[in-house]
Order: structure tokens, then C-alpha cells, then sequence
């Protein structure tokens, strides 16, 4: 697997760790235990790291040295990935993997550019769109210039797209990326850590919503502070971000706090900081609803690690939380960037107890029966399989396309009356 800059050993939480990194330490981790051998290439981000780490039986990370180690936003590493990519053709002509899974589209060129001298198949996911950032950010996108072209090549690059949703199909089609080479497998969810069942974080008695996740201005925690003062008495909790010694510094809290005091609500909102993952079901078991309000959103895996713990989910009807969330059976979809619907679905819920326990069971059975890692993992291994039976097909074809070439030649001899070439198999 290549994840350039989503290492499954990073913390989660910051501007450029959140799903994907998950997705990639939980995809390893199932494959390993089938008896995989999987080996995860991501970005050297610090000095005096190993080359290799061992993260789970079957797994390794190997830190490639593409730049300086030190952090660098992703939007930034792109100049470094023909030097990722070097270095990897050189470790795979001499130990090839069998197929390639590159995440994110920077991992994707890197991917191709080593498989194009080894042979290597690859097959991608693309975790977010360029296209689709575009047209949701408009100037405030900081992605590279290029990047929708970039992803264009991949995509037609790739033996096969990994698609996470219905949504994503739809986009890459209209990239003319061909329907045949697109396969769907959704993100996946630790259903043994995360459960209705477990310790929470003590609270008070008021109704408490929770949001979760990067503290980035698409992912629409200001549509829930300005739904909270139609929402009487109830407390909001926003996690993620910068490490809580660090809050004050960033300016999108301080955006968010401004918000909250001009609305009214400063009181009711709390912000705790970058919280651990194996935190994370912890502070989930304590909240009576989640709210998971992006303005787009490629998937949406804290919605379906919600979803596992039992809580129902107030969420925008975009990207993977329309196939996830079963608006009026697991919760309530909504219209991005809409407070007073987010106001109206909480306080529907909150009023309804009934109402709110049934969608938190019928949420955790469907998070643990369809996206399960063991399943999302066993429809990712075979996609593989796909690829791999494709390759072993062409190379058969190959073969006797070459021996009828060369028989062929040997009766076209016969004919002119010379001694024939052995023909070996």
C-alpha cells in the first residue's frame, strides 16, 4: 500500500489525519491477519525513525526518505513525489509485490511511476476528489493546479478504481474514467471498539450533541453552533483539532469560539482538543446524538463510527452519508449548510426518546453487519484477486500468442524447405 501522507502510525486529528489514515492502518491490519504480507510506504515526516516499523502481524511501514523529515502539508508534497516514486521502483525490482494499492492521487502517480519498470498492477482508492473540492472551495482550494488532470491519469492509469460510494462512481464517470475499471468497497469500522456498550466520559445532565473530527471549515462545525441556540439547553462538544494545550493558537477555534459568543451559545460549546483514537467510542458512548454536517464529504467514516456505538446521526445528505445514515431509520438526513434543519431533526429526536433509541440500535446492527472490516477488507481482497486473474490471463495469452508466433515461423521454414527451430514450451 502507498499513503503518502496518511501513515497508519500518525495521531488523529490534525489538518491532514483523519479517515484516511484509518482506512489504511484497518485495511493493512485485516489483510495481515488473513495472512497477507503487507507493506504500507508513507512520507519520512521525522528524523531518526526507523525505515521500518513493524504495526501489525503481517504489516510493515517503511518511511520513505522523499524530502526532509519533517511535517509538510499535503497540498505541498507534490514536488517530492517523483523522488517517492524512485525509491520505490528500486525496492521493487528487487522484491515486486504482487499488486499495489495506492491511497490519495499523490500516492497514485508515485504508485504507477514504480509499477511502469516492474510490472507491478495497481489498483487505487481516492479517499477525496479533486474535482469535487473544486467546485465546493472554489478559491479556497489549496490543492495543486493541476491535480484534477493529475487524478484523471491515475484513474485511466490504475487496473482498477476503488470507489467508497455511488457518489463517487457518478464523478469519476464523468471524468471518463471507463465504468468497467470502477468497483465500489466502502470504508470500513472497528465493530469490537467501537459499541453501544463500554465506559463514556462523565457528563452533565442536559442533552449533549457531538461533533467530531478535522476542525476544517467544510466540515461544517459552524452549522452547528449556529443551530444550538434553537436546540434549548442542549451542550455541544467539538473534538479534533490541535492538542487541547494548543486551541487557543488556531485560528479556526477561534473562529468558532467568535461564532459561539456572538450566537449566544459560548456556554453551551465545548471544545476538547485532538483526542486519541481509542478515545474516540469513549466519548461517543456520552452523546445523545451526533451531528456530522460537512459541506461535502468523500465518505464520512465518523458518521459510521457513530453509527457503532449506537448513537444516531444528524448528517448532510452528501457523498457516502447518503448510503450510510437511512434517513428516518439510523437518523436524519439534512441539507448542508441548513441550521434550522439541523435545529429541526435534533429537536425532533431529543423530544421523541422512543424514537432516538430505536435509531441508535437499528444504527449500530447496520454498522456492524455491513461495514464490518472483515467484510470491507474480504471485498477489497477481492478486487485484487480480480486484477490478478486479469494479469495472469494476459500473461498466459501472451505466451501463446508467442509459441503460435514462433510455430508459425517454424512452418513458414517447413515451406521453404530449412531445417526448423526447435520450438520449446
Amino acid at each position: 500500500m502507498i499513503s503518502e501522507h496518511a501513515s497508519p502510525l500518525a495521531t488523529l486529528g490534525g489538518v491532514d489525519a483523519g479517515g484516511q489514515n484509518v482506512h489504511v492502518a484497518e485495511l493493512a491490519r485485516g489483510l495481515g491477519a488473513l495472512g497477507h504480507h503487507v507493506t504500507v510506504y508513507t512520507r519520512r515526516e521525522r528524523a531518526g525513525v526507523p525505515e521500518e516499523v513493524a504495526f501489525a502481524p503481517g504489516v510493515t511501514v517503511v518511511h520513505v526518505p522523499a524530502g526532509p523529515p519533517v511535517r509538510i502539508p499535503k497540498d505541498e508534497i507534490l514536488p517530492l513525489i517523483p523522488e517517492f516514486g524512485r525509491w520505490m521502483r528500486d525496492h521493487w525490482r528487487l522484491r515486486p509485490p504482487d499488486i499495489a494499492h495506492s491511497h490519495f492521487w499523490m500516492s497514485g502517480l508515485a504508485a504507477l511511476a514504480a509499477a511502469e519498470d516492474t510490472g507491478v498492477p495497481v489498483t487505487h482508492t481516492f479517499h477525496a476528489l479533486g474535482v469535487v473540492k473544486r467546485r465546493h472551495q472554489g478559491t479556497e482550494d489549496t490543492s495543486p493546479a493541476w491535480r484534477v488532470g493529475a487524478e484523471c491519469a491515475v484513474a485511466r492509469g490504475a487496473a482498477r478504481v476503488i470507489a467508497t460510494c455511488g457518489d463517487e462512481v457518478t464523478e469519476l464517470i464523468q471524468m471518463d474514467v471507463p465504468r468497467h475499471s470502477v468497483r465500489v468497497v466502502p470504508c470500513g469500522v472497528d465493530s469490537a471498539r467501537f459499541t453501544p456498550v463500554g465506559p463514556a466520559t462523565p457528563r452533565q445532565g442536559r442533552p449533549r450533541l457531538l461533533s467530531i473530527g478535522r476542525l476544517v471549515a467544510r466540515k461544517g462545525v459552524a452549522t452547528a453552533i449556529d443551530a444550538l441556540p434553537l436546540i434549548p439547553d442542549a451542550e455541544l462538544i467539538v473534538a479534533g483539532g490541535p492538542p487541547s494545550y494548543a486551541l487557543d493558537r488556531d485560528p479556526e477555534v477561534r473562529r468558532l469560539r467568535l461564532l459561539a459568543r456572538e450566537a449566544g451559545v459560548a456556554d453551551r460549546v465545548r471544545f476538547t482538543g485532538q483526542i486519541h483514537h481509542d478515545d474516540v467510542p469513549v466519548l461517543m458512548r456520552s452523546a445523545d446524538l451526533a451531528l456530522c454536517l460537512p459541506w461535502y464529504e468523500p465518505f464520512g467514516m465518523v458518521a459510521l463510527e457513530a453509527m457503532a456505538c449506537g448513537l444516531p446521526v444528524v448528517a448532510t445528505a452528501v457523498g457516502g452519508q447518503c448510503e450510510t445514515v437511512i434517513d428516518g431509520v439510523t437518523g436524519t438526513l439534512v441539507p448542508p449548510r441548513d441550521p434550522r434543519a439541523v435545529a429541526a431533526a435534533v429537536n425532533d429526536l431529543l423530544d421523541d426518546q422512543g424514537r432516538l433509541a430505536a435509531y441508535g440500535m437499528a444504527a449500530a446492527e447496520r454498522a456492524r453487519v455491513r461495514y464490518n472490516w472483515s467484510r470491507i477488507t474480504a471485498e477489497t481482497c477481492a478486487v485484487y484477486e480480480e486484477v490478478l486473474r486479469e494479469r495472469r490471463g494476459m500473461t498466459l495469452r501472451r505466451a501463446t500468442e508467442t509459441l503460435d508466433d514462433r510455430r508459425r515461423g517454424a512452418m513458414r521454414r517447413v515451406n521453404a524447405g530449412r531445417r526448423p527451430r526447435a520450438v520449446r514450451r
